[in-house]
């Protein structure tokens, strides 16, 4: 691993700009104890102790702080780490910040903390992308996964992939060198523990989907005629009066998009306006049929809307020719008013909030796998492209040893897969790739 790493002192806000009650300044490095001797009216005495005191700049006094320091190695990047709470004005956090940067430290890059956890193995590259994870996550559901992923959850799957590789690896050069000595490995071993290794490669990929859904999230676009109940629908996925309802066809005219957790699912939910093509609609309401055309076209999945207690009629049927294609979840709105139940949708009433529930686990079912959200970590892209280059490796070996071919071939295959587990973690990595991690944290973490 060739990555140019810096000892110098590092310093950065590490939490949001903007009024707040608490801000934190966090430095990093050899020099960040005699930065906060020049700055601070108080000696620090005890590492691990909370110290209160000032802030002062020849002698006049700045913010009252509080003054948190960590002795390598024991600090979150292995380094000597002070973070310096003090009030969240951005002017206040922002005249701390200079006085670090005039005392001898600099302003840190991107992810740069974490980036010095990783290099000084404090954590993994699964772990420290964790970290990132937890500061994005949409949902509880997620930043859990992602807490088991920086508690060394997928690390430890990936560990015991590795182990029962790296053996039979070993055992195969082993017999390669010192063929007098010993014995090759039979081929029915050779191929059984192949095997059980792509079996376990591939009950993490079996997750891949559910992991990029609840990372990104999903767009539902809700569709129908107008006066269908898509407004109202709206309303009570998000247990919210957010959309106009009224009983004039029409009403909706835009579409109107909210954020909602669906049970660990992060989804945009869309309004659209209702679909029809009637001679009378100007063109306001015209633009927004057209804006629902769109939503439908790029939507994740289209939940298409009936009025049952109207019957399902010829308006309805040509809208649902446009998605019948698509992803979509059959809908029966006014249940409650309805004579008979529709078989061949799901019956719900937003009035009384009849099937919304089941609704909710049937749009789940819709975008996942039956076990999907049952893993306890999640992988990501990068993740997930080293699994598939070691399954493929693997695939490779599987199919020379079941053909006889020589273990020195064979074992070049294996060792392939180690390599592309090992960038999982980070055992092999590049300066690139790292860069490319890191690049996506927000200065201060």
């Amino acid at each position: 691993m060739n990555i140019n790493y810096e000892f110098d002192t590092i310093s950065a806000i590490a939490t949001p700009l903007g009024m707040g009650g608490v801000g934190v300044i966090r430095l990093s490095g050899e020099k960040a104890f005699d930065i906060i001797e020049r700055i601070f009216s108080k000696k620090i005495t005890e590492p691990g102790k909370i110290h209160h005191g000032w802030i002062v700049e020849n002698e006049l006094k700045i913010d009252e702080v509080i003054v948190l320091p960590f002795k390598n190695p024991n600090s979150y990047t292995g380094e000597d780490i002070i973070e310096i709470q003090c009030h969240g004005g951005p002017k206040v956090l922002k005249k701390i910040l200079e006085l670090t940067i005039q005392n001898g430290a600099r302003i840190a890059q991107k992810g740069e903390f974490t980036k010095r956890a990783f290099l000084n193995k404090k954590l993994d590259l699964s772990q420290a992308e964790a970290v990132l994870d937890i500061i994005h996550a949409k949902t509880t559901n997620f930043a859990q996964k992602s807490a088991n992923n920086l508690s060394g959850a997928l690390t430890k799957e990936i560990a015991n992939i590795k182990k029962g590789l790296f053996n039979l690896y070993s055992r195969m050069i082993a017999a390669i060198d010192f063929p007098e000595d010993v014995t090759e490995p039979e081929y029915s071993f050779v191929e059984n523990e192949i095997k059980n290794c792509i079996e376990n490669i591939n009950k993490i990929l079996k997750n891949a989907n559910a992991s990029n859904i609840m990372r990104q999230g999903i767009k539902i676009a809700i569709a129908g005629c107008p006066n269908a109940g898509k407004s109202s629908l709206f309303n009570a996925l998000l247990n919210l009066e957010r959309a106009i309802v009224t009983d004039i066809p029409g009403t909706t005219r835009d579409v109107i998009q909210e954020s909602i957790d669906l049970d660990g699912i992060p989804a945009t939910l869309i309004d659209t306006a209702g679909i029809r093509d009637n001679e009378n609609i100007d063109k306001v309401e015209a633009i927004g049929i057209e804006y629902t055309k769109n939503c439908v076209e790029n939507a994740d999945l289209i939940l298409f809307l009936f009025d049952w207690s109207k019957g399902f009629d010829e308006n309805d049927a040509l809208i649902y020719e446009m998605i019948e294609n698509k992803p979509h979840i059959k809908i029966a709105t006014k249940a409650d008013i309805a004579e008979v139940p529709n078989p061949e949708a799901i019956n719900i009433s937003s009035k009384t909030g009849l099937n919304i529930e089941l609704l909710k686990q049937k749009i789940k079912e819709a975008v996942l796998d039956k076990d999907s959200m049952e893993t306890e970590f999640v992988t990501n892209q990068r993740q997930e492209e080293c699994l598939v280059k070691a399954k493929n490796a693997l695939t490779d070996a599987l199919y020379a040893t079941q053909n006889g071919e020589l273990q020195d071939l064979i074992s070049i295959d294996i060792k392939t897969a180690l390599i592309a587990l090992d960038e999982i973690t980070g055992e092999v990595i590049t300066d690139e790739i790292l860069e490319n991690i890191f690049e996506h944290f927000c200065i201060g973490k």
